[in-house]
């Protein structure tokens, strides 16, 4: 009968840095809500004389970079979906099941969040607001919503989610390949830094509805991976560690 394969021992997880750089981000984007960044950012991609946001018609932008990008990561979440899968059935897939198994829940749980807290807080996106030409009234985050026919439904940003859901990649391969890891972590991040500032430029989002989504999925990778793959070493494989070698 086979051994049960060992789960590799994770790297310790700095909590002060995992948990408190995405707190402190968030008090800043509450504060920032006191200030018209938001606004002032968005400007610099409005331009009433040529039709509204530069970017609200580009094909790049809206057929390149945001059907077909999320076309690839929706490939990328089906593979792993069926890696999972194949891991209960295929003897080189097995060592990785939780690993699979982490990545098919972060990616579901990360991209899955948006739809509802859209619906729930109804945050109008920057094209429909009157200071963009469009109908609705702007209201802070955390303000009672005008009344509208059309609530909104563009807070949390949903293609920013298609990158910073990446983060997945990087906590997967933490412990079994820092270094690859790294290299996704800088991955999921670019990716859903160019999706924000793409989605941006047509007037989908503001600067804050990106920073909250990367904070959120950041958060939910982070606790698939605590409560699916973090196993910090034992007292005894930590005492093994510190017994010096013979010669």
């Amino acid at each position: 009968m086979p051994s049960a394969v060992l789960r590799p021992v994770s790297r310790p997880l700095n909590f002060w840095i995992c948990l408190g750089i995405p707190a402190v981000t968030a008090v800043t984007l509450l504060l920032l809500e006191l200030t018209s960044l938001d606004m002032s950012l968005a400007q610099l991609f409005y331009d009433p004389t040529a039709g509204g946001f530069i970017g609200r018609h580009s094909y790049f932008l809206e057929n390149i970079l945001h059907d077909r990008a999320k076309q690839v990561v929706i490939g990328f979440s089906v593979f792993a979906i069926l890696g999972f899968i194949g891991s209960f059935m295929l003897t080189r897939l097995k060592p990785f099941k939780r690993e699979l198994g982490c990545l098919v829940l972060s990616l579901g749980l990360a991209t899955a969040f948006v739809t509802p807290v859209k619906a729930v807080t109804a945050v109008q996106c920057p094209w429909s607001l009157k200071e963009f030409g469009g109908k609705e009234t702007y209201s802070e985050l955390l303000s009672p919503r005008p009344a509208t026919d059309k609530p909104g439904r563009c807070w949390p940003g949903g293609h920013a989610a298609t990158g910073f859901a990446l983060f997945a990649v990087f906590f997967v391969l933490r412990d079994r390949r820092p270094k690859l890891a790294r290299a996704a972590f800088l991955l999921a991040f670019g990716l859903g830094t160019v999706f924000s500032i793409s989605r941006m430029m047509q007037g989908a989002h503001f600067f804050s509805h990106n920073v909250w989504t990367a904070v959120f999925c950041w958060l939910i990778c982070l606790g698939s991976y605590y409560y699916v793959l973090y196993r910090p070493a034992t007292k005894a494989e930590r005492a093994t560690r510190a017994e010096p070698v013979s010669a």
